[in-house]
């Protein structure tokens, strides 16, 4: 076994820690805006959707309605606020659980869901009590440590480290992903292990008993391999390695190796779609033009912005992809019908 150098992290450990500097001391959501903040009807649709797959599962009382990374409480509020008023049942069976340890974050969301629920929070998904559940999850696994491999024909598999804010390479095993790609050389490969406990987790989980589980992140469903560690410091791009604890970081979603991971371990996998054509199958036009009805110009036009940035190919509607995680006997459920299921 070779030691890496005196003083050098693993990438995933120096990713986690700066990560966990960042969301304590900086204000929420200072450096980015996410989907549920850009449009109300975000959040609408996925409490719908929710809703439907709550009835695919046989309407089950109680169940648990859980969102990992929830943010300000934004999306969860908007998905309360339809289900109370459009699925009644669904929102007296429902318990809202919580996935955050930030406790800045775990402040803002008790206020935003004061209206609709008293909600329990856990540290890990792994937390979550047994039962029925409806997870959602939007850009949550982007924001879970990485390690990234290099393979060249010289020097064998090495590992990326940090060493006083740069990286240096430590020997190592060939990286394990669970879809079994060709890993080519001189490429960097990144592996999430968190992410792959979580979809195993699931898939467990799902076997024998009913549930679902939404991912909204962008990333790629491809055997595609590079670095995509990135990071955001006073909402413009920062170099990772020499931002941290002051910059939020964050690497893109291997889509192809969860869904592998989630299916391995008897979970029925739905997508990844195009996030464009998801909102599009659940009616964000729709519900976007029924809202502009009611508004002012100003506001109808910043709804239908909102709309035009989630789902729009040069925007955010090609480079984020979704992903639903089920029991094996659910059926696909909304936004998946035109995609393949397995």
């Amino acid at each position: 076994m070779v030691l890496p150098p005196p003083g050098a992290e693993r990438l995933d450990v120096f990713m986690a820690r700066a990560n966990a500097q960042y969301y304590a001391t900086h204000p929420l959501l200072s450096d980015f805006i996410t989907a549920p903040e850009i449009s109300q009807v975000f959040g609408e649709l996925l409490g719908a959707w929710a809703a439907m797959v709550w009835v695919s599962m046989g309407r089950p009382c109680p169940v648990i309605l859980a969102e990992a990374g929830p943010g300000r409480g934004t999306l969860m509020a908007d998905a309360l606020r339809v289900i109370t008023r459009q699925v009644p049942a669904f929102a007296q069976a429902l318990d809202v659980h919580l996935v955050e340890t930030s406790p800045l974050m775990r402040a803002a969301q008790a206020k935003a869901l004061a209206p609709y629920a008293q909600p329990i929070w856990h540290d890990a998904v792994e937390d979550l009590p047994p039962g029925p559940i409806i997870l959602l999850a939007n850009e949550f696994l982007d924001a879970l440590p990485i390690r990234q491999f290099i393979n060249s024909r010289e020097q064998g598999w090495q590992e990326r480290f940090v060493q006083n804010g740069a990286f240096c390479l430590v020997p190592s095993a060939a990286p394990a992903l669970p879809d079994g790609r060709m890993l080519e050389e001189n490429s960097v490969v990144e592996v999430c292990e968190p992410a792959l406990a979580v979809a195993r987790l699931l898939g467990e989980r799902f076997r024998t008993t009913p549930g679902a589980a939404l991912f909204l992140d962008y990333g790629h469903f491809s055997t595609l391999t590079g670095d995509s560690l990135q990071a955001l410091r006073h909402a413009q791009p920062a170099e990772p390695l020499q931002a941290a604890g002051d910059a939020d970081l964050t690497a893109h979603v291997d889509f192809t190796a969860f869904a592998a991971a989630a299916r391995q371990a008897g979970a029925k996998i739905c997508g990844a779609v195009t996030q464009g054509a998801f909102l599009r199958d659940l009616g964000l036009m729709e519900r976007t033009e029924q809202l502009a009805l009611h508004a002012t110009a100003s506001d109808a036009a910043m709804l239908r912005r909102g709309a035009q940035r989630l789902a729009a190919p040069e925007k955010m509607g090609h480079l984020f992809r979704v992903l639903a995680v089920t029991s094996p006997a659910l059926p696909t459920p909304p936004g998946f019908m035109k995609g393949p299921a397995a």
